[in-house]
């Protein structure tokens, strides 16, 4: 079974072509290979900035995190201390998808800002249904997308990881410490 794609209306200002059911946005002028490679890479070097200082505003959090003095509170901190994590990352990872989704919505590559939000979620986390594409002369943008994304969230995984495993060892130096 194939859906079809409702009728998308252009923005005032933004014409469109249409292919079959969907409006296809035109861009705004001619982007060349290597103005793709540039905006790519400065899209790249903001989300990695934006994630490195994100990473390192969560870790400032965690380290006030205190070891606590009964088995109760260890529990509650350390559950506090992951969902902190947790919804940090997912807060970075969102910020840097709305930064695609923007340049997306500068270039006029959809017709509308939730068109591109939606192509910028499925590339970044590498989902890629297909049912949207980039217009023929970005399209090399949304494969670096998804090439960072999917680094940043290697990163993000294995920063959260280290945070469990912290934890973990700080409940067994708990234990140890209570004698049990």
């Amino acid at each position: 079974m194939t859906a079809t794609l409702p009728a998308m209306q252009s923005p005032p200002g933004r014409p469109s072509r249409h292919e079959g059911d969907v409006a296809v946005p035109r861009v705004c002028g001619a982007v060349t290979l290597a103005h793709q490679l540039i905006l790519a890479t400065l899209v790249v070097g903001v989300t990695v900035i934006v994630h490195l200082a994100g990473l390192a505003l969560l870790l400032a959090v965690l380290r006030r995190y205190r070891r606590a003095s009964r088995r109760y509170l260890v529990v509650l901190l350390n559950g506090g201390a992951i969902l902190v994590a947790a919804f940090g990352l997912f807060g970075l990872h969102s910020t840097e998808i709305w930064i695609w989704a923007g340049l997306y919505e500068v270039l006029g590559a959809f017709a509308d800002f939730e068109h591109a939000l939606y192509f910028s979620t499925s590339t970044y986390v590498t989902i890629g249904y297909g049912d949207l594409v980039l217009p023929p002369g970005l399209r090399i943008l949304g494969a670096i997308e998804g090439a960072s994304g999917i680094i940043l969230i290697g990163w993000s995984t294995a920063f959260f990881f280290s945070i469990v495993d912290r934890m973990k060892l700080l409940e067994r130096t708990f234990e140890a410490d209570q004698g049990t």
